[in-house]
């Protein structure tokens, strides 16, 4: 059985306040680690009540301000902690003029992902009780190619092409690419141990009452929309929350582990996935077929996490809890 690396201590999560953040927060409390969580304003109660409302938050949370364009922002967080979970990345859609979109890139979700990562990384080596980082990353740092063969699922050793990315437009995906590969580097060349995240479209239950961007397009999708940006999605894997904050936790806690670790339950087509949902949950207008879009077919080879020992949740429990958190925050009727 491999060996866990010591006893329940103290260690930072970035970016505490958001959706998936929020749920690792939960998770490592429960586990009784003490834990510190970087937000841009402690005091906004509004943006940081539901981490202070978790089980074992006031004995064991504390939040600090970190920004994730200054550097040095994040050395008080990260100082003293045995780990680091690096979740904070912008994830903005555009909203000015096309002809302005290079520049808004640049300036709103390539910087701060490449940039904070490197903030977060240099506040990390000056912390000599480290014992790792575990960086978020997403599996549109692998699934966006075209020179793969379909009948072989993609794994950890797939990277998305830097072209593609930039020929498509496709910014989250291209900022996921260059700030994992530039976290890489920078941990070898200052002998940090790194393991990395890569989880595809996460489904589950948001403990933030303001819904992340991804969980608003489907949202759409349940209440009939089909011309949502939900429509554009085509293919795409999905996996529960709740796995992708735990699959954080076993990575930092398995000593062995090492490298990239997708996080992917299953993969379905938009058609498959409405089909589904729609005789699921009859009342809800749900879309029952989207128009067909030419994407490749993919599927994600899981073995290297699943030899950790876990086990993903099904795609009917995944939206069994987020519809009933839905329900719980007046999102949904």
């Amino acid at each position: 059985m491999d060996q866990k690396l010591g006893l329940k201590g103290k260690v930072c999560v970035t970016g505490a306040s958001g959706y998936l953040a929020s749920w690792l927060v939960k998770r490592l409390l429960l586990s009784g680690y003490h834990v510190k969580g970087t937000v841009r304003d402690p005091g906004n109660y509004k943006k940081v009540a539901h981490l202070w409302g978790l089980e074992g938050a006031k004995e064991r949370l504390q939040l600090v301000k970190a920004d994730l364009m200054e550097e040095g922002s994040f050395d008080d967080a990260i100082m003293g902690c045995d780990g680091v979970f690096h979740t904070a990345s912008p994830v903005l859609e555009p909203k000015s003029d096309p002809k302005a979109m290079l520049l808004f890139f640049s300036a709103e979700i390539l910087e701060p992902a490449i940039e904070g990562t490197l903030n977060v990384l240099r506040s990390c080596k000056k912390n000599p009780s480290l014992r790792r980082v575990v960086l978020t990353s997403s599996s549109s740092a692998v699934r966006v190619r075209l020179d793969f063969d379909p009948n072989i699922p993609l794994d950890e050793s797939s990277w998305s092409s830097v072209e593609l990315c930039e020929r498509l437009q496709i910014w989250y995906a291209l900022s996921k690419i260059l700030a994992e590969r530039a976290a890489w580097e920078f941990a070898k060349e200052n002998n940090i141990d790194l393991t990395t995240i890569l989880p595809s479209f996460v489904i589950g239950p948001s403990l933030p009452p303001d819904l992340c961007s991804t969980a608003s397009d489907v949202l759409v999708l349940l209440q009939g929309d089909q011309t949502g940006k939900f429509s554009s999605y085509g293919r795409m894997g999905y996996v529960h929350i709740d796995d992708v904050a735990l699959c954080h936790i076993l990575v930092y806690e398995t000593e062995s582990a090492q490298g990239r670790y997708l996080c992917s339950s299953l993969v379905l087509d938009n058609n498959d996935l409405a089909s589904l949902l729609a005789k699921r949950y009859p009342s809800l207008p749900i879309p029952k077929r989207f128009e067909s879009l030419d994407r490749p077919n993919y599927e994600f080879n899981t073995s290297k996490t699943n030899k950790l020992g876990f086990k993903f949740k099904g795609i009917e429990e995944m939206f069994d809890d987020f519809i009933a958190s839905l329900k719980q925050q007046g999102h949904l009727l």
